[in-house]
């Protein structure tokens, strides 16, 4: 975005290739994804070089649409079906810089959508939980993650509105769709001291982007940017 368009059941172990080995990532998406770093998001600002490392390593190319692949490294979001899309690689990586993540971090992340977000994710923290809402979405991903072998990577199908109660709690949540409330369920499965990151207001209009620090039984708020997600389907809507 410059501003972007811009979920329990089934739970899959994503498995094992080298980021060197996969195929399909030639020196021409190595080229403009290096270009996309620096120009699209180095150039405004983010500076981790985890983060900066992460987009580098990621073959966006292969987490959307083939008819869309050489759109994948532009300055925008794109659509992957279901009414969804992959958000722009700025916001991506400025959602993930704002975590401030470790490499002894577990995160879950609500809205797989491609998985992409979820795989930048994995080449900073420990583990990342990703639940989708939409089967097909969700199959989609899994597939894809697999099949790259992101092996700290585990995804559900399912409403992420709930989270995954199961593995809590987490270091970090990031919601990668808008909603107009901050989800009880899932501030309650953040530990003391964590981080929740959301696109926070009115999900067929513009929304803040905001940080949420969880402080024991409260938590501060810290605005980031003006954003447009799609909305949070499933319970989220039906709390509006």
């Amino acid at each position: 975005m410059k501003k972007t368009y811009l979920l329990l059941p089934v739970l899959i172990l994503i498995t094992t290739l080298s980021m060197a080995d996969i195929k399909g990532d030639s020196p021409g998406q190595k080229k403009l994804r290096a270009e996309m770093v620096l120009d699209q998001i180095q150039r405004r600002g983010v500076s981790d070089k985890k983060v900066l490392d992460a987009m580098n390593q990621v073959p966006r190319h292969l987490f959307v649409p083939k008819k869309l692949t050489r759109r994948a490294y532009a300055d925008h979001p794109l659509p992957i079906g279901e009414g969804q899309t992959i958000s722009q690689p700025y916001i991506v990586a400025l959602m993930t810089e704002t975590l401030t993540l470790t490499e002894k971090n577990r995160v879950l992340e609500i809205g797989t959508g491609s998985g992409y977000q979820a795989a930048i994710l994995s080449k900073i923290a420990k583990e990342v939980f990703t639940i989708e809402i939409k089967e097909k979405l969700h199959k989609t991903a899994t597939k894809i993650l697999q099949s790259l072998n992101f092996n700290t990577i585990k995804t559900r199908h399912g409403d992420g509105y709930f989270g995954w109660t199961e593995a809590a709690p987490f270091d970090s949540i990031m919601i990668t769709a808008a909603v107009d409330h901050i989800p009880p369920p899932l501030l309650k499965q953040l530990k003391n001291g964590g981080k929740l990151i959301l696109p926070l207001g009115n999900p067929f209009s513009y929304q803040n982007l905001v940080l949420v620090t969880k402080k024991n039984d409260d938590y501060t708020i810290k605005q980031i940017t003006g954003v447009l997600f799609v909305p949070l389907t499933g319970n989220a809507l039906k709390n509006r």
